[in-house]
């Protein structure tokens, strides 16, 4: 239901701020720049993502049932499925749905983009078979697109490197911020819908896998830090990702070839289902792109800005960070969006301006939240998502308010 309002909230929004802009302001523009909206956003929707989506989805998709036939998938269920019984109580201990989440987990942390929402529409589509009912997300679902959504990812490489396209002094001086941010949202995230869910934080288990997270992360920052010098880290997070994301079909052919499994029919059976997921979820892209276009287009991010620049100043506080705030409006809505804005104010301040790292910090803290709700929901035909939305956005606001922290922190 909460996205249902959501989605005619931006419409109703977009509507009401274009018709004042017309009647008060003689705007005679405003609602031509709508209907553009709607058709451009209508169009990259299904152009510049579903039909990109499909291959990646095919290859993908293939991999991962190479992966399962030669046991790799079931391996993961075993090592990690102490913590994840605790935490995802729903999901039987090694069913393959525990390998599949942290495949997809992982693919999420290291920035692998184009291969991490493959196998996250994967996962999810592992813990929808164990969903007593299809059309209402299950407690599993939600803590594992919470979890998702809070954008937990050790190697913010893009961002890295859109900041030395734009000659910043130093590209990756937003690194150990950003880890911060991302960490504090997924942390914020996971307790609210373990509190909810009624999960035992207190656990020896749960304890101890994040605690040894939290101590990776650390030792992860010290290392970067300590034994890097600043040209070194953009280059080692690169290689390291990109290392590890030809590593995972490496790995699961050799394994396949040891169990004797035939890989190439393997993957064409799992490739098949790639195309099929894509088309199904063109819809819900169509729904949720066209109705963050069109709020977007109306102006209202600005007016938001506004309002907030005008408390900060009222209250006395410094207004340098609302600058920077239209990164951390679009975050939860466009990917696409909240990168656009990231690049428009790092031209406008300049990249190594407090503005320029703040929507950097913002950008790598947390990820798209209702197109995230939208895109995996929409192809498992979810209808009602509980309180994925409101807890997404918490762990969302507590990434924002850390990132905001963070900066004044570093670079105050």
């Amino acid at each position: 239901m909460a996205l249902n309002y959501i989605w005619i909230a931006f419409f109703l929004v977009a509507f009401v701020i274009a018709l004042i802009r017309l009647i008060f302001f003689g705007d005679t523009e405003i609602f031509s720049h709508l209907v553009n909206a709607i058709f451009s956003s209508s169009k990259s929707s299904v152009m510049d993502i579903a039909l990109p989506l499909a291959g990646n989805m095919a290859f993908w998709l293939g991999i991962m049932n190479i992966g399962e036939k030669a046991g790799a998938i079931n391996f993961l269920s075993r090592v990690v499925g102490p913590f994840f019984s605790r935490l995802f109580p729903e999901v039987p201990k090694n069913h393959p749905a525990t390998g599949q989440v942290l495949m997809s987990f992982s693919a999420n942390l290291l920035g692998l983009d184009n291969a991490a929402t493959p196998l996250g529409l994967k996962a999810i589509g592992s813990l929808q078979e164990l969903n007593p009912d299809k059309e209402t997300a299950s407690n599993a679902q939600i803590m594992y697109l919470v979890l998702l959504t809070s954008g937990l990812q050790l190697l913010p490489v893009t961002i890295i490197a859109q900041r030395a396209i734009l000659n910043a002094k130093d590209p990756t001086d937003i690194f150990i911020p950003c880890i911060i941010a991302t960490f504090v949202s997924a942390i914020s995230g996971m307790l609210l819908v373990a509190i909810k869910q009624k999960i035992n934080l207190w656990d020896r288990v749960i304890i101890g896998w994040l605690g040894g997270i939290t101590c990776f992360i650390v030792l992860l920052v010290w290392f970067f830090t300590e034994h890097l010098t600043k040209g070194q880290i953009g280059q080692v997070s690169k290689v390291a990702s990109n290392l590890m994301l030809f590593s995972i079909p490496v790995i699961f052919i050799t394994g396949a070839i040891v169990k004797k499994v035939n890989v190439f029919e393997s993957f064409i059976d799992g490739a098949k289902s790639g195309f099929e997921t894509s088309v199904k979820i063109i819809p819900y892209l169509v729904a949720m792109l066209v109705g963050i276009a069109v709020f977007r287009a109306c102006g209202a991010l600005d007016y938001m800005n506004d309002g907030l620049r005008w408390v900060v100043t009222q209250l006395g506080l410094d207004t340098r960070f609302v600058d920077a705030m239209p990164v951390a409006y679009m975050k939860p809505l466009s990917g696409s969006g909240s990168k656009g804005m990231m690049i428009d104010i790092m031209k406008t301040h300049k990249p190594d301006s407090f503005p320029g790292r703040l929507g950097c910090i913002f950008n790598g803290s947390a990820d798209t939240t209702f197109y995230i709700v939208a895109l995996y929901f929409g192809s498992i035909g979810i209808k009602k998502s509980r309180y994925a939305i409101p807890a997404g956005l918490f762990a969302d606001l507590a990434g924002i308010i850390a990132a905001i922290f963070v900066a004044y922190l570093f670079f105050g």
